[in-house]
């Protein structure tokens, strides 16, 4: 698999002045003046785990992930916070499979910050004998969600973002009492009673075992991704 590398923050970047956009990926305009917020990242985290199970080792989630943490440390943006122009413009991670190669683009607001090609071996069978294997289903990302964000905090994004993901593994409408957005829901209007990130429940005890606390599920598509995503961007508490 190759990738076109991002840029990692430089040493000392994290003084007086936040970690830009501009400084560790090839963006420019609005983006590139903007500081990376740790909602993005968190967004990109969530979003490479849909589409490759988890995240990148030095991917854009990793490189945005490490920028927004040493922002945030040095009080440069809030832990909740998330650039305006991601929350608009949204932050996605798509494929596309063409003979020989699948093309996986990762982007923020509409610029692309890291993509990967993969070869892919062309198989010529019977359209009754294909069969999909080893694909990951809703189920299955939100559990290595669990793993990777696991200890953030669960507020109304990520409950939005959970409902969505319910919604589409059922493809119905009605949320189970006691189910999985049932529980993020309640968690979240419990969490926001709560004075401390420490004496929060975190997403990892919402999630794990998701799969069995889905009361249905399916193979999970960019589409699935991208409704997930714009579900969490449209109830991020922060706008």
């Amino acid at each position: 698999m190759s990738q076109d590398q991002p840029r990692r923050p430089e040493q000392g970047q994290a003084g007086r002045e936040p970690i830009k956009y501009g400084d560790v990926f090839p963006v420019s305009g609005d983006l590139a003046s903007k500081p990376v917020a740790p909602q993005d990242a968190a967004m990109m985290q969530t979003a490479e785990t849909v589409v490759f199970g988890q995240t990148q080792k030095g991917g854009p989630a990793a490189v945005m992930q490490s920028a927004a943490t040493r922002n945030a440390r040095a009080g440069l943006v809030g832990h909740r916070d998330a650039t305006d122009v991601a929350a608009d413009q949204g932050v996605t991670v798509t494929e596309a499979n063409v003979p020989g190669q699948r093309i996986v683009t990762e982007s923020v607001a509409g610029q692309v910050v890291g993509q990967y090609v993969e070869p892919k071996p062309v198989q010529h069978v019977a359209p009754a004998a294909v069969v999909e294997q080893g694909t990951l289903t809703i189920g299955e990302a939100l559990e290595a969600a669990a793993q990777t964000v696991g200890d953030k905090p669960v507020d109304q994004g990520d409950a939005a973002a959970i409902q969505a993901a319910e919604v589409r593994a059922t493809g119905s409408n009605v949320i189970s009492p006691g189910g999985l957005a049932a529980s993020a829901q309640s968690t979240a209007a419990h969490n926001e009673r709560v004075d401390r990130d420490e004496d929060k429940i975190k997403l990892g005890a919402v999630l794990t075992g998701a799969t069995d606390k889905l009361p249905a599920d399916k193979v999970a598509t960019r589409q699935d991704a991208e409704g997930v995503a714009s579900a969490e961007l449209r109830n991020n508490p922060t706008w």
